[in-house]
């Protein structure tokens, strides 16, 4: 099993819409950017899991952990005209655009903010998030990285 960081914004869709959402289970689409792409293509796996983290907010946070339940495919929204992720280039034949569906395993007992994660510079050295210019929204967490944001979880966020 491999650990990923899945960035959504809060406002398109929230951890709120993964509870909501039937079986909680839902595609993870729209991803538009090659090396993200290529990390929903060739390297999330069935049963890896992934922190859902909430971008474009004031105070963005990892909000759960998702599973893995199907693992890369053709993302559809790249086909339809009427979806905002639509890309002509894009072909049935030659899909250029992928996606993986993924499952709600639990809410965060917190939120564990950036702001938060930012204090631990020594423990999270080469946490791809944490590096600057850093904007995928498919992201690699080590096993390491993983344990030490569970174990913030069961502090008081200070």
């Amino acid at each position: 099993m491999d650990y990923w960081l899945l960035k959504s914004e809060a406002t398109a869709f929230g951890f709120a819409d993964l509870e909501a959402a039937p079986d909680q289970t839902t595609p993870w689409e729209g991803v538009r950017n090659y090396q993200a792409r290529n990390f929903l293509r060739d390297s999330l796996r069935l049963g890896d899991r992934a922190f859902f983290y909430h971008s474009g907010t004031p105070s963005p946070a990892i909000a759960g952990i998702v599973e893995v339940v199907r693992a890369g495919y053709p993302d559809e929204t790249a086909f339809d005209p009427e979806s905002p992720y639509y890309d002509p280039a894009s072909s049935r034949d030659r899909p250029r655009w992928y996606r993986v569906d993924v499952r709600l395993s639990r809410r965060l007992r917190r939120p564990i903010t950036l702001a938060e994660l930012k204090r631990y510079p020594e423990a999270l050295a080469d946490f791809a998030l944490l590096r600057r210019g850093n904007r995928l929204s498919v992201l690699p967490v080590t096993a390491a990285q993983w344990g030490f944001v569970l174990a913030l979880e069961e502090t008081a966020g200070v």
